[in-house]
């Protein structure tokens, strides 16, 4: 028989500042930070090692593979380690640091794999797991510091603000470093990646100068010379904890269901409806338009009724009637009514976004045991996996079907099938597995929300 795991004991203190809607808006330009400097690695290298090195596309889908598998340790054991500390700050903009020379370094492979392929793709590989790891030490102490700053009025909006300016991020890294990128040369592209990088870091330290103050909980290094705070210890702790074991296979679920679209929704469009590649793109950006709008309307709503456990399952369960809407599009045959489900699929994704994160932020910002970085690492952990399976397993999903069905738009159609039985699910294990606090206890001032989110 095992030994029974004695509880972490933590400090005393109290009970951590809180922070204005400035201070958290601040906060979330640190992630749109991170989004911009990951970007590049997803698109633009994900472009130039395809198109204009000509290798083959299953290089870049491996290197952002490598990205998120790096952080299935190293987001709850940083978290951890974050947790010991004193300070969160110390760690986002080092983290940040850390992706940017990841991000340089990733483009700095390129012309290493013009000349010597294999030589180039160990770089680049190399530098996608730096990459991965300057995510997990400066995404997992943010949030951690988020939801310990918070207000509960306050969860919901922080979860939009951060999302939101994420999306932001990715949108202007894009499009700046595509108007600098032509004429296209390595050297360009290197010069690219460290602009981005250096503006990534000023970004960080700029947003989070001053911003925490206050004692929080700390767990102590040792106790009578035991081990009580390490990391297998302090782990297991929180993985015997019903609610977070089960909130993190929700966070897996729902968010593999999410990322399994990526590279086949805008396939689907031109074979099932004959769009031409400019229409399935612009396409694709109604349903982030949606995304947008769904988290605001989500955000706005949740500060005066609801809970956010229920929000988190309402949006599975909308995602899953929009995916069966998507089984059933190509019998109407109406490109109108196929971008009026992709605009309701976007608005599905967004309200589960928000009730998602927010009671992420729920679960972890009411506990006082010290171990907010774990746990936020944890559901990161889930999370980093769930999307490196899932980009990947939408797209095999729909060979697998073809060759079953004989028909492309089939393959198609059996993938978002799985999709919606896996949203379905996912909305019950949200609502078992989020904060059991009710939103009229926790959304109070709604005029703050009110304000943070329209001008």
């Amino acid at each position: 028989m095992s030994a029974a795991v004695a509880p972490v004991p933590v400090t005393t203190v109290a009970a951590p500042a809180t922070m204005s809607w400035l201070q958290l808006t601040r906060l979330g330009f640190v992630q749109a930070a991170i989004g911009a400097v990951v970007v590049l690695l997803t698109t633009t290298i994900n472009r130039v090692i395809v198109v204009e090195l000509s290798l083959p596309a299953l290089i870049p889908g491996l290197l952002v593979a490598l990205h998120f598998g790096v952080q299935l340790y190293l987001r709850p054991r940083l978290g951890h380690d974050s947790d010991r500390q004193s300070r969160r700050t110390p760690w986002i903009v080092g983290g940040l640091a850390v992706c940017a020379v990841g991000g340089v370094a990733v483009a700095a492979s390129i012309p290493v794999m013009a000349r010597n392929t294999a030589l180039g793709v160990g770089v680049a590989a190399i530098a996608s797991m730096v990459l991965g790891a300057g995510v997990s030490a400066a995404g997992t102490p943010l949030l951690a510091l988020m939801s310990e700053r918070a207000k509960p009025s306050q969860r919901a909006g922080a979860a939009a603000i951060t999302w939101i300016l994420m999306i932001v991020g990715i949108i202007i890294t894009a499009a700046v470093s595509g108007a600098l990128l032509d004429p296209f040369s390595h050297s360009r592209l290197i010069a690219i990646a460290g602009g981005i990088g250096g503006a990534g870091v000023l970004v960080a330290w700029i947003a989070t100068l001053g911003v925490e103050r206050g004692p929080r909980p700390v767990m102590p290094a040792d106790l009578d010379g035991t081990a009580t705070g390490s990391f297998a210890v302090s782990f297991r702790t929180v993985w015997q904890e019903p609610a977070a074991r089960l909130f993190a296979g929700f966070i897996f679920v729902a968010m593999f269901a999410y990322s399994a679209q990526d590279l086949i929704l805008e396939p689907f469009a031109g074979l099932a409806f004959g769009m031409t590649p400019g229409e399935s793109t612009a396409l694709s950006g109604m349903h982030h338009g949606g995304v947008l709008v769904g988290m605001i309307l989500a955000a706005l709503i949740a500060t005066r009724r609801g809970q956010l456990r229920h929000w988190a399952a309402a949006g599975c369960l909308a995602s899953a009637v929009t995916y069966l809407a998507l089984v059933a599009s190509p019998a109407v045959d109406q490109v109108g009514v196929f971008r009026i489900i992709v605009v309701c699929l976007g608005l599905s994704n967004g309200v589960f976004a928000i009730g998602a994160i927010g009671s992420m932020m729920a679960l972890t910002g009411d506990k006082t045991d010290g171990r907010a970085g774990l746990r936020l690492g944890v559901f990161g952990a889930a999370q980093a996996l769930a999307y490196a399976v899932g980009t990947m397993s939408g797209a095999a999903g729909v060979d697998f079907a073809r060759t079953i069905f004989a028909a492309p738009v089939r393959g198609y159609l059996a993938v978002f099938g799985v999709q919606a039985v896996l949203f379905a699910g996912s909305a019950w294990m949200a609502l078992r597995s989020a904060s059991s606090d009710r939103a009229t206890e926790v959304f109070r001032q709604r005029g703050d929300m009110l304000s943070a989110v329209m001008p």
